[in-house]
């Protein structure tokens, strides 16, 4: 329910719950973030249902110029993507217990306010901000196929061609700087000319969206048509969160998918993978990690299920790290994060990676957030001449209504412990 200047008492709450969430853990460091929530919330209490356009979001909040074509430019929406998650995120964790509910149905860009039903079944205005209601339910876990084809979404579609075109926003007002922690973890992908490689997975496919989907099997398909520009949500919202970090780096990034890479590529540049060997293919190919590896599970209840393989436990490790069984609901998973060196010794490799498309999201938010930057880098070892040295690390991750909100790290290996 939208929030008039006639209800100042509701008015007073509706402020006062976006407050809340701007200084939540949840938005900290998300300045851009906070920065469109104010920007709506006020738009919904001065001009109650009136809809709002791309264009004026990216000219007034993020500084855009006049000539700006959110048919080229998907900025907006992957900022609205993400403020959608955030909020999601923050009701599942912190604001558990409120009383009221701040949401953005998808397609607009218009706040909704209510009151939770458990706690009062009154509604709090009776003049709806939009006609639209969301209902967010579990994402399912399964073999793959139904999170592999949310990349089908538009917004896949236009963060991956965005940066596939190597287009960048001009300087702007809004811009994020980096933060000291960010350009120590990411000193070794700064100095040199050649820009960094993203290289995002996209598994390999047969059969049609329309009809069904599955993984390819050389054994069975050897001679089948095979799919390998599908790839997975977690991928997409991964690729723009290191674009942003990168860009407050004043560093581009050129992003390439996972069946296109080539060995020669390898060796001569800096590379981030993102995403598992299960479906990054590219990862079989070249020296990968020694301490955490990834592998199917052949025998057991949980055959097939892909799995961390923990090379060397430690005294309360556990042998393999798996996240929520595949024939249930998935808010468990695992992930990892590692650096080493590339083909070319000189050059720096980093897998950010999960078991499902949403632990490789939260690996890659892990090492894009300063909050979680600061605790990890006082563990890490660093080189004299200031870069942070080989690790390879696992962090369990909670999911939420299909959105990662919380990691941890469960084991460590610096390269000076093997």
């Amino acid at each position: 329910m939208h929030v008039t200047r006639h209800h100042a008492a509701e008015r007073d709450e509706y402020l006062g719950q976006v407050d809340r969430i701007v200084n939540s853990t949840t938005l900290h460091g998300s300045e851009s973030l906070c920065k469109l929530l104010r920007y709506l919330a006020e738009h919904s209490v001065e001009h109650p249902g009136v809809a709002l356009k791309e264009y004026q979001i990216a000219t007034e909040v993020f500084g855009r110029p006049a000539d700006f074509d959110p048919q080229v430019d998907s900025t907006i929406r992957v900022q609205a993507g993400r403020l959608r998650s955030k909020l999601a995120a923050y009701y599942s964790a912190e604001g558990a217990a409120d009383s009221f509910v701040l949401e953005m149905p998808k397609g607009s860009y218009l706040l909704t306010f209510h009151q939770r039903a458990d706690n009062k079944p009154e509604l709090v205005s009776s003049h709806p901000i939009h006609p639209e209601k969301i209902v967010d339910q579990p994402i399912p876990r399964s073999s793959s196929l139904v999170l592999v084809l949310i990349g089908l979404l538009v917004v896949a579609v236009g963060i991956i061609g965005y940066l596939l075109a190597g287009h960048k926003a001009e300087p702007h007002a809004a811009q994020e700087p980096a933060s000291a922690v960010f350009a120590t973890f990411w000193k070794a992908f700064l100095p040199r000319s050649e820009e960094p490689w993203v290289i995002f997975s996209n598994g390999a496919f047969v059969g049609r969206p329309e009809t069904g989907m599955r993984y390819f099997d050389r054994a069975k398909d050897g001679g089948g048509v095979i799919l390998d520009h599908y790839t997975g949500v977690g991928e997409v919202l991964a690729v723009h969160e290191l674009d942003r970090v990168f860009d407050s780096l004043h560093r581009p990034l050129r992003v390439k998918r996972g069946s296109l890479f080539s060995l020669d590529d390898a060796k001569n540049h800096d590379l981030i993978f993102v995403g598992s060997p299960a479906e990054n293919l590219t990862l079989r190919e070249i020296p990968g990690t020694h301490e955490f590896t990834f592998q199917r599970l052949t025998s057991g209840p949980r055959k097939g299920d892909l799995a961390i393989v923990n090379v060397h436990p430690r005294e309360g490790e556990a042998p393999n790290f798996l996240g929520s069984p595949s024939n249930g609901t998935l808010d468990e998973d695992y992930a990892v994060v590692a650096l080493m060196r590339g083909l070319d010794p000189t050059e720096s490799v980093i897998i950010l990676a999960g078991t499902t498309t949403l632990g490789t999201q939260a690996a890659v938010e892990y090492v894009c957030q300063q909050s979680s930057l600061e605790k990890l880098l006082p563990q890490l070892k660093l080189s004299d001449s200031g870069e942070v040295r080989p690790f390879e690390a696992i962090l369990r991750v909670k999911i939420a209504r299909g959105v990662p909100v919380e990691s941890s790290l469960v084991a460590l290996r610096n390269e000076t412990s093997k």
